[in-house]
This record gives C-alpha cells, sequence and structure tokens, in this order.
C-alpha cells in the first residue's frame, strides 16, 4: 500500500513539474514580447487567406451547404475508421471459428453507410451548386 509520504511525493513532483513549466512559458514569452520588433500597419491587420487579395467582409455569411457537407464528411469518416480495427482482428475471428458472422455483421455495417450516402446524395446534399 502507498505510504502518505509516496503519496505526497508523487504529488510534489507534479507541482515542481507544472512551476517549472508555467516559469519556463512565462520567460519564453516574456523574452518574446522584448526581442521582436513592433511595426504596425494597417496591411498586417488585414485577413490574409493562400496569398488571394481579401475580396469582400470577413464576417459574410456562407451557406447552410457547406455545414452540411463537413458535418457528412466527418460522419463518413468516422465511420470508416471502424473499418481498421475490424481488418486487422478479423484474422482471429476467422481463427476462432467467427469470420463469417463477423464478416455478415460488416457487410451490414457498409451497407447501412452506403444507404445513408445514397441518401445524402439523393437529397441533394453533396451538389456543390448553390
Amino acid at each position: 500500500m502507498m505510504s502518505l509520504e509516496d503519496f505526497n511525493l508523487a504529488y510534489l513532483s507534479t507541482a515542481i513539474f507544472l512551476i517549472v513549466v508555467t516559469i519556463v512559458g512565462m520567460t519564453l514569452l516574456l523574452l518574446g514580447f522584448l526581442i521582436r520588433p513592433n511595426k504596425p500597419n494597417s496591411r498586417k491587420t488585414i485577413p490574409y487567406e493562400s496569398g488571394v487579395p481579401p475580396v469582400g467582409r470577413a464576417r459574410e455569411r456562407y451557406s447552410i451547404r457547406f455545414y452540411i457537407i463537413a458535418m457528412l464528411f466527418v460522419l463518413f469518416d468516422i465511420e470508416a475508421v471502424f473499418l481498421y480495427p475490424w481488418a486487422i482482428n478479423f484474422d482471429g475471428f476467422v481463427r476462432r471459428g467467427d469470420g463469417l458472422f463477423v464478416l455478415i455483421e460488416m457487410g451490414i455495417f457498409i451497407f447501412v453507410i452506403l444507404l445513408g450516402y445514397a441518401y445524402a446524395w439523393l437529397k441533394g446534399a453533396l451538389d456543390w451548386v448553390f
């Protein structure tokens, strides 16, 4: 069992680490503030995107389709991530005798993903025409 001294020593090392990290971080921020040049001008305050001069206001509204496509991408991307552990462990499932069952389960999972993709496609959620 852990004694009170060992317990306090574990917290002491964590506290020392946090103090050192805080001191180093503050020192580097202060050093950067003191060393860096400070020459503000109006060109430095404009939004910058891929070397293209800004056109219009920076706070204009975007079509909801951008957000729908982003959510669909994340949804299908996360579902595709579930395929990797299954593929890595499939050999173990076959050795255990569960290969056909697990293969059918993954077939159903992929079918449901394809149904969702087809539904989004038919509803026009993937169209880029605005």
